[in-house]
């Protein structure tokens, strides 16, 4: 007997053409989508919290930079250290090397490429520092633990749209697996890096569809659970442990992501480094209980 084979060949439009050069990517666009949403959640929490409207762009300038800066930073320093070393330029500028195109029409050996290469490790870390600065200089009246439990939720739905853009690149793809899989896909445009062209679990599509039932939950809890008690903690730590935990198992069905700079113990960079944002979900899960103990 025949087994049935169900595959899908993936191979979507990246980019867009716009001038000379310049293209409007899938990925970026799933970047704008991201920070849009974010900006009308946040003014949603902000009216529904009685924070003054005049708070919300320092946030959204804070939150922008940090995630790009850190993002691109992670990337450089957690993943492709060895590539960047030599391309600076690219570590810096949506650029790389290309000997037959013209940057802008007339600087050769470059092209617009986007700032494809970015973490997510690295996003976070720069949300995190981002908003400590904004919470101490600019919010002063909230703590950084509140804008902690309320940033969470923007944040979750962004990252379902950042995983539907890898989709779109055929990046991050998952390792191979079975032709009989019913969503088994085969991307077209993928990297040789990860071998050949065969039946893959799309990871990127798992994660989410994970991230973006943390999302459902975390506003459900925001609506209806949490703003009518003092539960300082308790949606950035569930957000944190739920979401990179995701990321943890995930891990176990992704291609390695370019020069990873940890390989031990049969886990990967990107499971390393999710550990420590585990733990620290766990610490604001449990933030209300230390802070009665030992701080009152």
């Amino acid at each position: 007997m025949k087994t049935l084979e169900y595959i899908i060949n993936w191979d979507p439009v990246q980019k867009f053409p716009l001038w000379k050069g310049f293209f409007i990517h899938i990925y970026s666009l799933m970047f704008v989508i991201s920070f849009s949403l974010g900006w009308y959640i946040m003014k949603y929490i902000y009216q529904n919290d009685n924070i003054h409207k005049k708070y919300l762009e320092p946030l959204f300038i804070c939150t922008f930079f940090g995630t790009l800066i850190g993002a691109r930073l992670g990337q450089v320093l957690f993943y492709d250290f060895s590539y960047f070393s030599d391309h600076w330029i690219e570590a810096f500028l949506p650029i790389k090397e290309n000997n037959q195109t013209f940057l802008l029409g007339f600087i050769k050996g470059y092209e617009f490429v986007g700032y494809r290469g970015l973490s997510s490790h690295g996003a976070t870390i720069g949300i995190i520092l981002s908003n400590l600065f904004y919470c101490k200089r600019i919010l002063k009246k909230k703590s950084f633990i509140w804008l902690c439990d309320r940033l969470c939720i923007p944040v979750s739905i962004s990252a379902v749209f950042i995983r539907i853009g890898n989709f779109f690149n055929s990046e991050i793809v998952g390792k191979p697996c079975s032709e009989t899989l019913p969503w088994a896909v085969k991307f077209i445009k993928m990297d040789t890096e990860y071998g050949g062209l065969v039946p893959r679990h799309p990871a990127q599509i798992y994660e989410s569809i994970g991230y973006f039932s943390i999302f459902l939950l975390l506003w459900f809890l925001y609506i209806y659970k949490i703003k009518r008690k003092n539960y300082d903690g308790f949606l950035s730590g569930f957000f944190f442990i739920s979401l990179w935990s995701i990321r943890f198992l995930l891990e176990f069905l992704k291609e390695p992501q370019g020069g990873e700079f940890i390989s031990f113990l049969s886990m990967n960079t990107g499971q390393w480094l999710s550990i420590p944002f585990i733990i620290f979900g766990l610490f604001l899960l449990n933030f209300s209980r230390i802070k009665k103990y030992f701080f009152t």
